[in-house]
């Protein structure tokens, strides 16, 4: 029986900043430039690879204090990018669950933010065991966070499907030998899944 190796932000998770930016600023041009300008998702990624959010927040207050209110939102009311689960997804999940299949996670995510969601999303405890890049200061495609999560749990890569909404990890997780699935949505991947007699 396959081990199952979820990705959260966008496959379980409906993430976006937008849905706290769009409170912020008056329009969507707005939005878009401050967050392909200020708070990018490269600044990002750097939080979800272990630097401090306050550390990542006094970088950006620095080189843009105009902007000082709205990057402090960021992480002060960063529970408002959370849009909910995605709820086709955590069927599957759950559906997994009951035929006795193992579940992992393997998320990029800040390590003083992940304690939120958990809070907040009664389904990840349904997982065996959840790999976090921030606590690991290690980011996907990193090939040495898959290894983390091999390892820890005594995992096969050749045995695990891997199942993630950003081309790069997927490629990544291939690489490794896992079997991949690119998420693009609960429908599709209940589609392929059945297909592959997992469901």
């Amino acid at each position: 029986m396959k081990d199952i190796v979820f990705d959260f932000g966008g496959v379980l998770i409906d993430w976006n900043p937008r849905y706290l930016y769009r409170k912020i600023f008056q329009t969507d041009k707005e939005v878009e430039w401050f967050l392909a300008n200020v708070c990018t998702s490269q600044w990002n990624t750097q939080q979800d690879a272990g630097r401090s959010l306050e550390e990542g927040i006094e970088q950006l207050e620095n080189k843009f204090p105009e902007y000082a209110f709205a990057i402090r939102f960021y992480y002060t009311r960063w529970e408002e990018m959370l849009g909910g689960e995605i709820a086709g997804t955590v069927e599957i999940l759950r559906e997994l669950k009951k035929r006795g299949y193992r579940l992992y996670g393997l998320t990029n995510w800040s390590a003083e933010l992940f304690p939120i969601a958990q809070k907040r999303f009664d389904f990840l405890k349904e997982f065996d065991g959840i790999v976090v890049s921030g606590q690991e200061k290690l980011v996907k495609p990193d090939p040495r966070i898959y290894s983390c999560l091999l390892r820890r749990y005594q995992l096969d890569a050749q045995n695990c499907i891997f199942i993630d909404d950003n081309k790069a990890n997927v490629s990544e997780a291939a690489d490794l030998g896992f079997e991949t699935i690119l998420f693009t949505s609960p429908d599709d991947l209940r589609r392929i899944l059945i297909s592959r007699s997992v469901l």
